[in-house]
């Protein structure tokens, strides 16, 4: 229902504003002003935005439930400032790239930040030292791109600041269409991941008892992952946060679930959060647009934060019944309790 109202608010609000009931008319087809910025404008940021935050959502829970933490995510992995880069180079350098092209730059800038960050974590490292160490490595790259901006001339910088951020202003139909062929690897390679992500959250010696290599794993979860998130941020820019924020929101819609449940739900959440965010990105200021990633990034950490918080006190403090025989306690029979030593209690 939040992502039905919200894709009804980004077709209607706006300058010219549509009015609901002119919102079918627009839908199907005609020459009038509403028709082509609903069909040619809005329709097509409006479905970008929920793949992309699908895609970002569905990775985010890969790249958690892999590494057993909840804070594994693209930003912190290298991921995403890999993607970046392999998309900021080519226009820094004035390299004329085709727009075809761009996706695959952003998958070996990708493929290489988590590459690195296996790599330089050890294979045989705990998941702790994976998420440490890329850490570092998004740092490194991060600090490959503000080199390229220093390089940059005043119009490339002003594109690259702005794509770094990640936005969906002036995208169309040809940037959705260019989404399609990754999703159809992505999609099947899910289903086949989800699975062995339920048994990676057992443990290491848990999943390799029952005939998971953990390590292998790993790679192919970081792999499905890639294909998820460069051609997304082939094309909005790195949309920060959003697979930080859906899987807590999809865990805590079913708490004693797995992967496999949860993955429907974090690429749901993923396409809320994207499509809700880019609402205040297009209005707030109109008609100056602002990027749609500083919103996710505002709204991402700190709702995040909390249910990492709450969550982390509900299971510190169950809500359980006092155990009988304490002091005013009830016995089984109806009788008081009666405090026992603490030798009985040992």
């Amino acid at each position: 229902m939040l992502l039905a109202v919200a894709a009804l608010c980004a077709l209607t609000l706006g300058t010219p504003h549509v009015p609901v009931r002119a919102l079918p008319a627009a839908l199907t087809g005609g020459d009038d002003l509403a028709a082509v910025v609903v069909g040619e404008l809005r329709l097509p940021r409006l479905m970008l935005a929920v793949v992309a935050g699908a895609c970002l959502g569905a990775a985010g829970l890969v790249l958690q439930e892999a590494l057993r933490n909840q804070l594994a995510v693209p930003e912190m992995l290298g991921v995403s400032s890999g993607a970046a880069l392999g998309v900021a180079a080519p226009l820094v350098l004035a390299v004329s790239i085709p727009a075809l092209v761009q996706p695959l730059l952003a998958l070996a800038g990708a493929t290489v930040g988590g590459a690195l960050t296996l790599l330089a974590a050890g294979i045989g490292r705990s998941p702790s030292a994976v998420l440490l160490t890329g850490a570092a490595v998004a740092a490194a790259l991060q600090s490959g791109l503000l080199v390229m901006m220093v390089l940059a001339d005043q119009l490339d910088l002003q594109l690259i600041y702005r794509y770094l951020l990640g936005s969906l202003s002036g995208r169309t139909w040809d940037d959705v269409s260019g989404l399609w062929p990754w999703l159809l690897v992505a999609v099947p390679a899910l289903v086949l991941c989800a699975p062995v992500l339920a048994v990676l959250r057992l443990g290491d010696e848990d999943a390799q008892a029952l005939g998971v290599r953990p390590h292998r794993a790993r790679f192919a979860a970081l792999a499905v992952s890639v294909v998820l998130i460069a051609p997304v941020v082939a094309v909005c820019g790195p949309v920060a946060w959003v697979g930080f924020l859906a899987p807590q929101l999809a865990r805590r819609l079913d708490p004693s679930g797995d992967a496999v449940r949860w993955l429907p739900w974090s690429a749901l959440w993923g396409a809320v959060v994207v499509v809700v965010a880019d609402l205040p990105a297009r209005l707030a200021l109109a008609p100056v647009e602002t990027p749609v990633g500083a919103w996710t990034a505002l709204l991402c950490v700190p709702a995040g934060v909390l249910l990492l918080r709450s969550g982390r006190r509900a299971r510190r403090n169950p809500k359980e019944p006092a155990p009988h025989g304490g002091p005013g306690t009830p016995a089984p029979d109806g009788r008081p309790g009666v405090p026992q030593s603490k030798e009985a209690v040992r």
